[in-house]
């Protein structure tokens, strides 16, 4: 399970939790404009957009989960299990597999206009990367400073909707998501008024009390009003430190400790990553489930006229500041 949103300030941010039991190993990967970007069934695409995120990178190609492309276009994947569909490659087609459609996107569209006229063209494919990775079932959100969207691949075809609250989680499909949120119109981070009834006088006891009713539970449904009300409602200065660290707090509010979700034997499901990038200065930040501390990998500190990967472990050991010493 997943949650991403959108977060504007000065600048454009995006960002996602990664909410699984494991890890592949990825890492914040730069894709540089000449590196060549060789598909199963598109043809190779050899100059293109730069772009950066977290990604898994087995034999070179860059399984991006979150990435955002030096124009400022971003885009991210979230389980969809039980809804995504894809289709068997189709001749005169463009087809492109699943795992392949972050890094098609952003590696040749500009803005959010374009990749969405570019994805109506697509014929997304259940072809495996390999055996031992099989297409993940997900559906996607594309947005850049001037909006965002929801895409969804299912059996009936493709679906775009625009998303104006700029928050996506996982099931159930974008509108009924939006529809559930409407149940929660009447929640507000001012204090509540009484309109239970005329005859009788209320007085709030304590603050924050114009938002109880908001869910507390780790559920997709849950999770999506949670962090609509949250970032819908977020206010931060315009430096670049603020924002960063108010995106965080907003995610913050969604991630998943270990024993919340049980998954198997001695398996939770947990917030393995929070990421949060900055699309128009192309840094990306993140944070481990180990780590508190953010690190950032910035874009453009790399050769982007270069031809090679760069590629960023992330860092899990957290490092505590002992202000007085440590205790041995």
């Amino acid at each position: 399970m997943c949650t991403a949103i959108t977060y504007q300030t000065k600048d454009f941010y995006f960002g996602r939790t990664l909410d699984l039991d494991y890890s592949f190993g990825e890492e914040v990967t730069v894709t540089p404009r000449n590196y060549p970007l060789r598909f199963r069934a598109f043809e190779e695409i050899v100059n293109h957009y730069a772009l950066i995120g977290m990604a898994y990178v087995p034999d070179g190609f860059p399984l991006y989960y979150d990435a955002v492309n030096e124009k400022g276009l971003c885009m991210a994947g979230l389980n969809f299990v039980g809804n995504a569909h894809y289709e068997k490659e189709q001749a005169g087609k463009n087809n492109v597999a699943q795992f392949e459609l972050i890094l098609f996107v952003l590696a040749t569209c500009a803005t959010l206009k374009q990749a969405l006229e570019r994805l109506k063209s697509v014929n997304l494919t259940d072809t495996p990367y390999r055996a031992d990775l099989p297409p993940a079932q997900l559906h996607f959100i594309v947005a850049d400073k001037n909006g965002a969207a929801t895409v969804e691949f299912m059996k009936d075809g493709l679906h775009i909707y625009e998303n104006r609250a700029g928050v996506l989680a996982n099931n159930p499909p974008f509108p009924e998501q939006l529809t559930h949120l409407g149940d929660y119109m009447n929640l507000s981070p001012r204090d509540p008024q009484n309109t239970f009834s005329d005859k009788l006088h209320f007085v709030p006891y304590c603050r924050g009390m114009g938002a109880i009713g908001l869910p507390g539970d780790l559920s997709s449904r849950s999770r999506f009003v949670r962090a609509a009300f949250m970032k819908l409602n977020a206010f931060s200065g315009d430096s670049e430190e603020e924002s960063v660290n108010q995106f965080f707090h907003i995610l913050g509010t969604v991630e998943q400790p270990r024993g919340a979700c049980i998954v198997g034997d001695n398996s939770y499901e947990i917030s393995v990553y929070t990421s949060c990038c900055n699309a128009e200065k192309g840094i990306y930040y993140y944070k481990t489930y180990e780590n508190h501390a953010i690190s950032a990998v910035d874009m453009y500190a790399e050769d982007l006229d270069g031809t090679q990967l760069s590629r960023y472990p992330i860092v899990r050991k957290e490092n505590i500041a002992y202000l007085n010493g440590k205790r041995r």
